[in-house]
């Protein structure tokens, strides 16, 4: 056979594979929808970068890239409120980075944080709360939340006041047996959920890798989300690939241009 066409031939067999594996994980009725809307539409990326809160200069330093991001704002911290407001006036989507109990109890997901022992009106108010001492939210993601976000009575306590202020939600994926995503889209509130984490290991080359993984299912399926954080490594491997897809039919959007 000739060299071209074992190339072509090797394409097709990983292609076909990569959907069976996508047609595992979503049932092949998610799978028909998704690759539809790749056919269709050109491939977009969202980019969330959590723990925003801590530093002016690390957050500047994604501000410059000029890319289309989405900053998701850690409540009740001395800068909270006031990089919300530089983030805003760069007319960059913002969401609450909602703490949410991990599974070990020895980590503190924060200040402002909810527990699946606290009173469902305790959970109520502290999210209320984070929501109005942030300004310009749009959208809620969870900050930790291994342990919270299985639980599904509080998830939907915690949920209904994204839905009561009008929100959506995007579930972090800290844990595989997260109910977030299911339970808002039981609530009719338009969610996302995490596609790849694209600096869980700090380091510019392995994060540049993670981004061409994103770029890849944002090709395959239409869409894909990733969540960062304020690292500066991350920011050099977001600035790249950025420079490196400006010319190409993909596009960085806000992740609520992405919800279901």
């Amino acid at each position: 056979m000739p060299e071209k066409d074992l190339i072509m031939g090797r394409r097709a067999f990983l292609f076909k594979t990569a959907l069976f594996f996508a047609g595992s994980l979503l049932g092949f009725k998610g799978l028909s929808t998704s690759v539809a809307r790749a056919c269709t539409t050109n491939p977009k990326i969202a980019i969330i970068i959590d723990d925003i809160g801590f530093s002016k200069d690390r957050l500047y330093e994604f501000l410059d890239i000029g890319a289309c991001l989405t900053f998701s704002i850690l409540p009740k911290l001395p800068m909270s409120a006031p990089l919300a407001e530089k983030i805003h006036s760069f007319g960059y989507e913002i969401m609450l980075h909602q703490p949410m109990e991990p599974l070990d109890p020895a980590v503190d997901p924060g200040p402002g944080a909810v527990y699946v022992e606290d009173p469902l009106d305790k959970i109520t108010n502290t999210i209320k709360e984070n929501i109005n001492e942030t300004p310009y939210v749009t959208g809620i993601n969870n900050h930790m939340g291994s342990r919270f976000t299985a639980c599904g009575n509080e998830m939907k306590e915690a949920l209904t006041v994204v839905r009561e202020s009008g929100l959506f939600f995007v579930d972090s994926l800290t844990t595989n047996r997260s109910t977030g995503y299911r339970t808002a889209r039981t609530m009719n509130i338009s969610a996302a959920r995490r596609n790849i984490f694209i600096d869980n290991v700090q380091d510019e080359a392995h994060i540049a890798m993670q981004l061409e993984n994103l770029k890849g299912l944002a090709q395959l399926f239409g869409h894909a989300t990733g969540i960062g954080h304020p690292f500066p490594e991350t920011a050099r491997a977001v600035r790249g690939f950025y420079n490196n897809i400006r010319t190409t039919d993909i596009s960085m959007v806000p992740v609520s241009t992405l919800l279901t």
